[in-house]
């Protein structure tokens, strides 16, 4: 009869000449599968974590394309929107002889305000306001002894927001403290 101490019941190979591993020997390999089995779990677990990852931005990307696709076109439509503002600025409300075409831009501009706000894009008017440089942009400084330093005194083309980003900066005149008068000629004697 063989050694019956050298065989391994779990060996493919049982035969006499078969090798006999010891316990430290199954206790390393078991240790080396635990590590690579580990390795590949958190492999696959990075491979998930990326995936959803991309599937997130992916849906930003279409998310940021649905809201901004106008923007271009948003864009060129604001300059017939100023001309219209600003040939209402200039036309006489009481003169008989433009009153039709004066009530006929009247309404354009008003469906063009109701367009524009069914599509998110609204304007920033801030006169008044304190000048914010991230939807303002200074076009001069002006003192004045009637407003804040650092507000809006005047508002010489309206800026304008899409989905809360900015399209187009107010162009503005912000206020400064008024300076100090040189002394004349009178005071110094």
């Amino acid at each position: 009869m063989a050694d019956e101490h050298n065989l391994d019941p779990q060996s493919p190979d049982t035969g006499a000449d078969a090798p006999v591993e010891s316990s430290e020997d199954l206790g390393a390999r078991v240790q080396a599968l635990e590590e690579q089995l580990a390795a590949a779990q958190d492999q696959s677990l990075r491979v998930a974590a990326d995936l959803q990852n991309v599937r997130r931005r992916a849906e930003q990307d279409v998310e940021k394309a649905h809201k901004f696709a106008l923007e271009k076109f948003a864009s060129d439509l604001l300059p017939v929107v100023d001309s219209l503002e600003r040939g209402l600025e200039l036309s006489s409300p009481d003169d008989e002889s433009i009153k039709a075409v004066r009530e006929g831009m009247e309404l354009t501009l008003k469906l063009f305000h109701d367009t524009l706000k069914r599509y998110q894009l609204e304007a920033v008017d801030p006169h008044g306001a304190p000048f914010n440089p991230e939807h303002h942009q200074a076009m001069a400084m002006e003192e004045s002894t009637h407003a804040e330093p650092g507000s809006v005194l005047k508002v010489f083309q309206k800026g304008y927001l899409l989905n809360g980003r900015l399209l187009r900066p107010a162009m503005v005149v912000v206020s400064k403290a008024p300076s100090e008068a040189p002394p004349s000629i009178n005071e110094k004697a």
